[in-house]
């Protein structure tokens, strides 16, 4: 299933200004993509920019075609962003995440591309994840489930891809493969303290359905035994039905939910107001799929952390 609601082919960008990339880290620029003396890798927006970086570190420059605060699902690749793909000599994307990028990459002739996608498995998702299928949810106005791209929310997920990418990374840069197996290993050790604290974190908890404004979190619910509930599917800015906006509201006071949880990249207008009806409170559950200056954290670690706060407030953890 491709996450978004309309493809513009890659051909009919050539006349498109170039986008102002932003920087995603010291080590890396949004100048140029080839020829900056290390090896230069394109990443299609912040969950890949950011194992670039940090599997990278000093050898690898990483250009983001996903600006801070733009939403992914939305890219639209100019043909400025085309030609530095052509230049890298890598690219690090998650395919049928950003459909432009997928034709961008496929119409390349870059030498390593590696598909986060690839390196993990893919579930079929829809709003309801988890197994809540409680007698008074009816299912109501939910979407039709498609393969689920947020494979960075779950830390072993990502750990995952990391390590694939550290392969690949050692195998189109050889050069520098102690480096690349060292950054790898620090990485996976991190994320792997990750998953201990949010399966410690969410072990004992009041509560163990949580509401969302998208189903990003279906990784994260199954891995640490949740249920989401999510008003739109995977993509972030459909609408969601009546019957199912009555529907999350009777499973809210059923379910003793506390929190319909918005993010910072989409409108936050639905989620308020079913919260308003319901009479609950609202929160941010961070997608990570972009750092700007309204992110709980300056990282993914960062956030990370901040999402589990989030949670464990909501369910009530003991």
């Amino acid at each position: 299933m491709n996450v978004r609601r309309r493809l513009i082919p890659v051909t009919a960008l050539t006349g498109v200004a170039a986008l102002t990339l932003a920087a995603t880290s010291a080590c890396s620029t949004s100048t140029t993509a080839g020829g900056t003396g290390k090896f230069d890798v394109v990443a299609s927006f912040y969950p890949m920019a950011f194992l670039a970086e940090q599997i990278g570190g000093k050898y690898v420059h990483v250009t983001s075609l996903t600006q801070p605060g733009q939403e992914p699902h939305d890219l639209e690749i100019s043909a400025r962003q085309t030609a530095q793909l052509q230049e890298s000599d890598a690219v690090l994307y998650l395919k049928n995440l950003q459909p432009s990028v997928d034709e961008a990459v496929a119409q390349s002739e870059v030498g390593t591309k590696i598909d986060a996608a690839s390196l993990t498995t893919l579930e079929t998702h829809g709003n309801e994840v988890g197994g809540h299928a409680a007698a008074h949810d009816s299912h109501e106005g939910e979407e039709p489930g498609g393969k689920d791209p947020h494979i960075w929310l779950d830390p072993v997920r990502y750990a995952a891809v990391a390590k694939g990418v550290g392969r690949a990374f050692e195998k189109a840069d050889p050069k520098h493969a102690d480096a690349y197996r060292a950054n790898t290993d620090a990485l996976v050790k991190k994320l792997d303290d990750l998953d201990a604290r949010f399966a410690s974190g969410l072990r004992n908890t009041e509560g163990k359905v949580f509401v969302t404004t998208h189903a990003a979190f279906g990784y994260l619910a199954e891995r640490y035994g949740l249920t989401e509930e999510a008003i739109n599917g995977l993509d972030p800015e459909s609408e969601p039905s009546a019957a199912r906006v009555r529907d999350l509201e009777t499973m809210a006071k059923a379910d003793g939910v506390t929190t319909v949880f918005y993010e910072t990249l989409v409108s936050d207008k639905t989620a308020r107001t079913i919260a308003q009806d319901a009479n609950l409170r609202t929160d941010v559950l961070d997608p990570i799929e972009g750092i700007t200056s309204k992110s709980r954290g300056k990282d993914y670690f960062a956030v990370q952390e901040a999402n589990l706060g989030a949670l464990q407030t909501a369910l009530g953890a003991k």
